[in-house]
C-alpha cells in the first residue's frame, strides 16, 4: 500500500488520471499486437474525456483472442495501424497519472509498440513517460480477503457492473471505478 499512497493523495488533491486498457492478438507483447485501446481521463470530479479506437494489427486476429474480446478481422479491416494511433493516444494521456489493471500487460504492449515505432522513427518516446498505478496490485493489498482480483472479479466484488467485458473502453471504465472505490475506503 505504501507505494501507492502518493496516487491516492494525488487523486484527492485533484490530479488528472487516465485509466486505460488494451485488447490484443495474444499474450506475448513481442510477437502479438494491440487491436484496441480504450481510455477514460478523469479527476475527483469524474470523467472528463474518453478515447477508444480499433487498430489494424497487420496480422490476422487469432480465433482464441477473438473469443475473449469479440474482435474480428472484419472489424479490424480498414482501421488505422498503430503508428497512426500512438500519437493520439500519447496526447490523450499527456500530463496524467496512468492506471491499468495488470499494468505490466497493458503497459508492456504499449511500450513494446512504442519501442518498435521509435526505432522506425515513428514515435517520440520509447516508453510511456507517465507515472503508473496498477489497480491489480493495489486491489490485492486493499482486499486480501477477495478470492480473485482480476478486473471482472474485483469489479463484481465491489458491486460494479461491466457493460461490455473484455472491450478496452469498458475495461478502462471499470479500472477507473475500481480505483475510485479504493480511494474512498
Amino acid at each position: 500500500m505504501e507505494s501507492y499512497k502518493w496516487a491516492l493523495a494525488a487523486y484527492r488533491e485533484g490530479a488528472l488520471f487516465a485509466a486505460f486498457d488494451v485488447e490484443t492478438t495474444g499474450l506475448d507483447s513481442r510477437r502479438d499486437r494491440i487491436v484496441e485501446i480504450g481510455a477514460v481521463k478523469f479527476d475527483k470530479q469524474g470523467p472528463v474525456a474518453r478515447y477508444t479506437t480499433l487498430i489494424n494489427p497487420g496480422i490476422p486476429m487469432p480465433a482464441a483472442a477473438g473469443k475473449v474480446n469479440g474482435i474480428t478481422d472484419a472489424m479490424l479491416a480498414g482501421q488505422p495501424p498503430i503508428e497512426e494511433i500512438m500519437p493520439d493516444f500519447l496526447n490523450f494521456i499527456k500530463n496524467t497519472i496512468v492506471l491499468a489493471h495488470n499494468a505490466p500487460f497493458d503497459c508492456g504492449f504499449v511500450n513494446e509498440s512504442l519501442a518498435r515505432l521509435y526505432n522506425e522513427g515513428c514515435a517520440p518516446v520509447r516508453s510511456l513517460p507517465n507515472k503508473t498505478v496498477d489497480t491489480l496490485v493495489l486491489g490485492r493489498r486493499l482486499f486480501p480477503g477477495f478470492s480473485r482480483h482480476n478486473l471482472q472479479s474485483l469489479a463484481s466484488s465491489l458491486g460494479l457492473k461491466p457493460e461490455e467485458a473484455h472491450r478496452a473502453l469498458d475495461d478502462a471504465r471499470l479500472c477507473m471505478e475500481i480505483f475510485i472505490e479504493m480511494v474512498n475506503i
